[in-house]
């Protein structure tokens, strides 16, 4: 699946004179956790345990290092592994935290419910997954006779499947919005009143799930170029006649739970359980990957800022497109500025695993 390949951090271009001091706050965030045996340890064998020496070092350090002191930090816990996968470069995209108006009540604007988890859906392990159930499911709805089958898609909900359970957290007055905040799997909603409500992923319907886009591009209606999230939406406002039948291409269907907005700075909970950092968190495989180990990223095709992407990073979120062990998923922020930047995202990149030397030298070739 992957090669892992021995580096020194002088063969990293461009982290010597980078700013390393998100990605050490960040790790900062998850060290909690990876000494508390939360994380599952992926395929890849990057074991959490072996982390726990740079954890203990980093909670030391305190809040207040600068540029300098996060370089060294990370020099002295880690040797870069290079990950070469199969069939080429690495691919990353980017994914944001939408700010939308929203409403407690629904009227004849705000029409589209964010839905909590409904109490018949079900987590599926290897004990009580039904025989036939595509392997794939994670989720899947207990019926009234005890039986687990298949939960209600994207199609069936929205005609309204869920009605009358009282399951809805807010409404939105965009249905295409509400379905990127699905893609996106957060959001902060600005309700009528004033107040600031943060949701965010708490699970979802089991059905796989299929990129619209792409699915648009297959029958020619938008070149791969077009094929970013202003594109979608774009061709959404020109076809609105098409908007049910290309969403409900997409069976996936999420639910949220409501989270207060503790540190406007920070996005919304990961699946690692910690706060995401901009442009110093990502989202990747979780069955391959270890939550809460840094990542050097290196793209010469993608820029922010002004300069090409070198940045070192820490794996604390996943999401169902993101497969592959040189496959990742950037946080960008919250707010349209960083949706626009996250919706341009679809670039090769080079990816470095930071490892402790001991567990570097037993996985690297």
């Amino acid at each position: 699946m992957a090669t892992l390949l021995r580096r020194s951090f002088d063969d990293l271009a461009g982290f010597a004179a980078g700013d390393h001091r998100a990605a050490l706050a960040a790790f900062r965030l998850s060290a909690p956790r990876l000494l508390a045996g939360a994380f599952a340890t992926g395929t890849l064998g990057f074991r959490a345990e072996s982390f726990h020496r740079a954890a203990k070092a980093a909670l030391d350090l305190g809040e207040n290092v600068d540029v300098s002191a996060a370089r060294r930090f990370f020099e002295a816990h880690f040797t870069p592994l290079a990950i070469v996968p199969e069939g080429g470069a690495g691919f990353l995209t980017g994914y944001y935290e939408p700010v939308v108006a929203a409403s407690a009540t629904p009227d004849a604007r705000f029409r589209y419910p964010l839905y909590r988890r409904p109490d018949d859906l079900v987590a599926l392990d290897d004990v009580n997954r039904p025989p036939g159930l595509d392997p794939d499911f994670r989720f899947g709805r207990r019926l009234s006779c005890g039986m687990i089958g298949e939960y209600y898609d994207r199609g069936a909900i929205e005609a309204g499947a869920l009605n009358g359970r009282g399951l809805e957290i807010a409404w939105l007055e965009d249905r295409v919005e509400a379905f990127f905040i699905h893609v996106q799997g957060s959001a902060r909603l600005v309700l009528r009143d004033g107040r600031e409500m943060r949701v965010g992923y708490a699970a979802k319907s089991g059905h796989p799930f299929t990129a619209v886009g792409r699915s648009l591009v297959s029958e020619g209606e938008l070149t791969l170029a077009e094929a970013d999230m202003a594109g979608i939406k774009a061709w959404f406002a020109a076809h609105p006649d098409r908007v049910d039948e290309v969403l409900a291409r997409n069976r996936s269907f999420i639910f949220f739970a409501e989270m207060p907005v503790e540190d406007p700075n920070l996005g919304p909970l990961g699946a690692a359980k910690v706060p995401l950092t901009p442009l110093a968190s990502i989202a990747v495989d979780r069955l391959l990957s270890t939550y809460g180990i840094p990542y050097f990223i290196a793209s010469d095709d993608l820029s922010i800022g002004g300069r090409a992407f070198r940045r070192t990073m820490i794996a604390q979120d996943t999401g169902s497109a993101i497969l592959g062990p040189a496959r990742a998923d950037i946080f960008v922020g919250t707010g349209d500025a960083a949706g626009t930047i996250a919706g341009t995202l679809r670039h090769k990149a080079d990816f470095f695993l930071f490892a402790p030397p001991d567990l570097a030298a037993e996985l690297a070739s």
